[in-house]
């Protein structure tokens, strides 16, 4: 079992006293039994009324309503938690789905369309020409082997860019521009998985990795449905799969539906954001 203390810390200043609308915040890590919280704290300022629930995939969403113009917005969340996948192939597929090309059953298929939802034909032709650089229709693969295979292609042939601006790049952008960040592999990739009938979606989280430039932010990465093991995360930003490196605090079928703050302000004030992520071993 390893712990992490994690503590994100976001400022928005403005140039005028500004009224802050409700803000929804995407900060508590996902529980399950791999993943348990030790402690979660959730502050801001100026003070706000927060209430929470769970959305329709199951994340934590904290809503904060504010009373009291101001000129600057500090959102800031500590959480420790105990991560116990410490060996992310431990897992078992259901016979029919160990080697690729197979088909979901059909109980599955209802509850998983909306992860399998194709993108529009350009991308589908392009993904399918980029997949041919690595695997061909007429191999027959381990399921996993090919999931791998896709992860680590991406980390091996795109260049990894840290992008400040909101927003997810195009699977064609990211094969066109041959550079991207982590959300924009984490879309390549979920793109690649349904073009080959596979149901995926978008993870939202943080990533220990002390020796990477990826300490200091929030990270994504994708989950692909495997029979028989359920969920399982593949990160093309570093190739491999996920694991207890890994936490994940929002899930969703679409790679721009789940960014850790989302909200607005009204005012004719200039606005300017600083985020701070750290993430240790305790």
């Amino acid at each position: 079992m390893q712990r992490y203390k994690i503590i994100h810390r976001t400022y928005y200043n403005y140039s005028a006293n500004v009224i802050l609308g409700a803000h929804n915040l995407l900060l508590r890590p996902r529980e399950d039994y791999e993943l348990r919280i030790e402690s979660f704290t959730l502050k801001t300022t100026p003070e706000s009324n927060v209430l929470w629930h769970r959305d329709v995939e199951g994340n934590s969403v904290a809503i904060a309503s504010f009373d009291l113009p101001t000129h600057q917005l500090l959102i800031e969340s500590e959480v420790i938690i105990q991560q116990f996948n410490e060996d992310p192939l431990d897992f078992l597929v259901s016979d029919y789905a160990i080697s690729y090309p197979f088909s979901y059953r059909e109980d599955e298929q209802i509850l998983l369309s909306p992860y399998m939802e194709l993108p529009e034909q350009e991308t589908i032709n392009a993904v399918h020409e980029w997949i041919s650089n690595f695997w061909k229709p007429d191999e027959t693969i381990q399921t996993y082997t090919l999931l791998q295979r896709i992860a680590e292609y991406i980390y091996q042939t795109q260049l990894y860019k840290v992008r400040e601006e909101p927003g997810v790049q195009s699977a064609t952008q990211t094969l066109s521009y041959g550079t991207g960040s982590c959300r924009d592999f984490a879309l390549l990739f979920m793109e690649a998985v349904r073009c080959l009938g596979l149901a995926s979606r978008f993870v939202s989280g943080y990533l220990y990795a002390p020796l990477m430039s990826e300490i200091g932010s929030t990270h994504a990465w994708a989950e692909v449905y495997l029979p028989g093991a359920g969920w399982k995360g593949f990160d093309p930003t570093i190739g491999k799969i996920a694991g207890s490196d890994h936490i994940a605090v929002a899930v969703a079928r679409l790679a721009e539906a789940v960014p850790p703050i989302a909200g607005s302000f009204v005012g004719t004030a200039d606005s300017t954001m600083d985020v701070g992520v750290w993430v240790s071993q305790c």
